[in-house]
């Protein structure tokens, strides 16, 4: 059983591209912080409960060593948006010697999203994409900043990417095996949908 999976390839190509987003709602206490110290556990945590009910699979069986290998590249960033001090989300970041930087992962956890939490927090990493060289002196200053998101993704994944300024610039069409969904961990499923 398969099924058609359309995936868009989006890109800023300055740093001037990048649109604001709305602030969450005042009382929301929202902060953003960079998990600097390399962690499987918890890298692995906000994959799978961000990714969980949107098919992400690809990572599900790494191992702790590759987790480990991938976080300490020079480069890599993962930025963690909470909520009163819960994570509500995360986008990852990974810089090339091209000056690329490539937006890996984005998302919120299902009982975070509609609260204005999303646009806030892509603003905020895209603007820690284009400043990432400030951090990483080994790689070259930003060119540009690309993301891809698919049909599999969230139904507003990629409308959020194109209101922060992202441009599409290829699109393709394959046909992907039917997953699963895997849920927040293993043996879990998909968060139901809130009733009324």
């Amino acid at each position: 059983m398969s099924h058609t999976v359309t995936t868009w390839y989006l890109q800023q190509t300055a740093r001037s591209d990048l649109a604001p987003a709305a602030a969450p709602p005042a009382g929301q206490d929202v902060r953003i912080v960079r998990s600097e110290v390399p962690s499987p556990e918890f890298s692995r945590f906000l994959y799978t409960a961000v990714g969980g009910d949107v098919l992400w699979t690809d990572r599900l069986d790494w191992p702790y060593a590759r987790w480990a290998e991938h976080l300490g590249r020079p480069g890599t960033e993962t930025w963690v948006a909470y909520l009163r001090g819960t994570p509500a989300g995360f986008i990852e970041l990974q810089g090339g010697p091209d000056g690329a930087v490539e937006i890996v992962y984005f998302g919120l956890l299902p009982a975070f999203r509609g609260r204005r939490i999303g646009g806030h927090l892509l603003e905020f990493g895209t603007a820690r994409a284009w400043d990432l060289a400030g951090r990483w002196p080994e790689l070259p200053e930003t060119a540009r900043v690309w993301v891809h998101t698919c049909s599999d993704d969230g139904p507003h994944a990629r409308a959020n990417y194109e209101r922060r300024g992202f441009r599409l610039y290829d699109t393709t069409v394959t046909e992907e095996p039917a997953a699963a969904m895997p849920g927040p961990w293993p043996g879990a499923g998909p968060v139901p949908a809130a009733a009324g």
